[in-house]
């Protein structure tokens, strides 16, 4: 079973450069899941993968009005990274000698008690001051970097790493986790006091954590199941724009935390770019999704047409998570309440499901055959066999040869088969492709002493001992 991800947050004042740094350290991975459309600003959520570890990675300056003024804007910034953050990286201009606000700022992070990195940023201009200036800041680890030329950016991956735990298993227990995401005012809250009072027992009210996520245990048949809201995440009266309306990190953290997700959209207002937002980042932490329309009472001359008609515009929206199920549904009235938990259970199950090697081979030889994958002239890449390795999500990995040429939209024709054969419907399934060439060159490499025996060639050793293209 796939762990919860540690986040590092990334604060400090404007123009020190957190949006360069976050950039250089996702963007080293490829592995960007947020983007705010429609203005200048960069990604605010990715996921990082170095050396056995991942982590997300959030950069506070988008999180807030750049307008707002410092003493307001900074202080809240601070305050959410200190509460969720597992570890916090203060980012400071090394051209300007420290301002009371770099004060406030390091004073606040320590104070949370998490780990704290110092990043002296712009360390290649001709202008930069020496690191002794900084250390009146009280931060220990201090690590000069240049975000725009990438100098000291492995220092800080280095750091980090250091201080989050390898990615590992955690000990599985019974408890169904459904998240309820979305936008402030889709009806998170009612949906949530709904789910809990219409079951036949509530278990235990659980007290909210310091990520402020409001959390209720309820027994739905022989299943335990656990709600997390993420409503409540901000300021009444706050009605900012984008990814302002919600907090970043607390719905980050609801998602990790849960199995599936109910991702809320009211319906008198669909298809948000904040909403697809959402969609992939549950999507890339290998959660399970039901889209929920809701507020289906507000909606007048309501009928199966206007319900077959809205369908497939949503559908579009979302069509890079069509394996998503779609319901429509009114906490006012309960309409479709209860199905949302017999759809999770669904999910769950789903989730957990694992599939006979022989069952994945049949199937991938027989997707070849029908339509073969393109590649270069004498480099056809070779599929010869598929293993799944692990659940929640499924994951699965095929072996074969020049691997590297397949195309995006093959992938996407053997997830598709995949999912018509075996019904993976409400989760994300993964695949890793790995080329047999490049495990005999790394071996021979190994056994002749030219690179290190890693952690990740014995576990990958591991698994080939115990799966076979053979086995059952």
């Amino acid at each position: 079973m796939a762990s919860k991800l540690p986040t590092v947050a990334i604060i400090g004042q404007a123009n020190v450069g957190k949006s360069s740094l976050f950039n250089r350290l996702v963007q080293s991975q490829q592995a960007i899941v947020a983007r705010e459309a429609g203005t200048t600003r960069d990604n605010v959520v990715g996921r990082v993968e170095y050396q056995h570890h991942q982590f997300w990675l959030v950069d506070t300056a988008g999180l807030k009005d750049p307008n707002d003024e410092f003493e307001a804007s900074i202080q809240e910034q601070i305050t959410e990274a200190a509460e969720a953050a597992d570890v916090i990286l203060v980012v400071v201009d090394s051209t300007q000698y420290v301002s009371d606000q770099d004060r406030m700022v390091a004073k606040k992070a320590l104070r949370s008690k998490k780990p704290v990195l110092l990043i002296i940023n712009k360390t290649d201009l001709k202008e930069s001051i020496a690191s002794d200036e900084f250390k009146r800041l009280g931060i220990k680890e201090m690590i000069r970097t240049s975000a725009e030329h990438n100098q000291g950016i492995l220092d800080v991956l280095d750091e980090i790493v250091d201080l989050i735990p390898a990615k590992s298993e955690e000990a599985p227990d019974d408890v169904l986790r459904i998240a309820l995401i979305g936008r402030p005012n889709v009806g998170k809250s009612y949906l949530f006091n709904t789910l809990a009072g219409k079951q036949q027992a509530i278990v235990a009210n659980i007290a909210g954590t310091t990520r402020d996520i409001n959390r209720i245990a309820v027994r739905y048949g022989a299943r335990d199941i656990e709600l997390l809201d993420t409503a409540g995440m901000r300021k009444p009266g706050k009605q900012e724009v984008g990814i302002e309306k919600f907090s970043v990190l607390r719905t980050l953290y609801a998602i990790e935390q849960s199995d599936v997700c109910f991702l809320l959209m009211d319906v008198n207002e669909l298809n948000t770019q904040l909403d697809q937002r959402l969609a992939g980042i549950i999507d890339e932490a290998g959660k399970g999704m039901v889209i929920v329309v809701s507020k289906w009472d507000s909606v007048e001359n309501k009928d199966a047409y206007t319900r077959d008609a809205l369908a497939p515009t949503i559908s579009r929206t979302f069509k890079f998570t069509p394996w998503a199920p779609l319901i429509f549904t009114s906490s006012v009235t309960g309409q479709n309440v209860t199905k949302l938990f017999d759809l999770a259970l669904d999910i769950d199950a789903r989730r957990r499901q694992q599939v006979k090697t022989r069952a994945l081979n049949d199937l991938l030889q027989k997707v070849v055959q029908m339509h073969p994958p393109a590649g270069l002239k004498n480099t056809h890449p070779k599929l010869r066999y598929i293993v799944q390795t692990d659940i929640t999500p499924p994951w699965f990995v095929i072996y074969g040869s020049n691997l590297k040429f397949i195309h995006w939209s093959y992938k996407r024709y053997i997830e598709r088969h995949m999912r018509e054969t075996f019904n993976f419907a409400g989760t994300p399934i993964k695949f890793s492709f790995r080329d047999e060439k490049q495990i005999k060159a790394n071996k021979a490499r190994i056994a002749e002493g030219k690179e290190p025996v890693t952690k990740k060639y014995k576990q990958e050793k591991e698994k080939l001992a115990r799966i076979s293209p053979s086995e059952e």
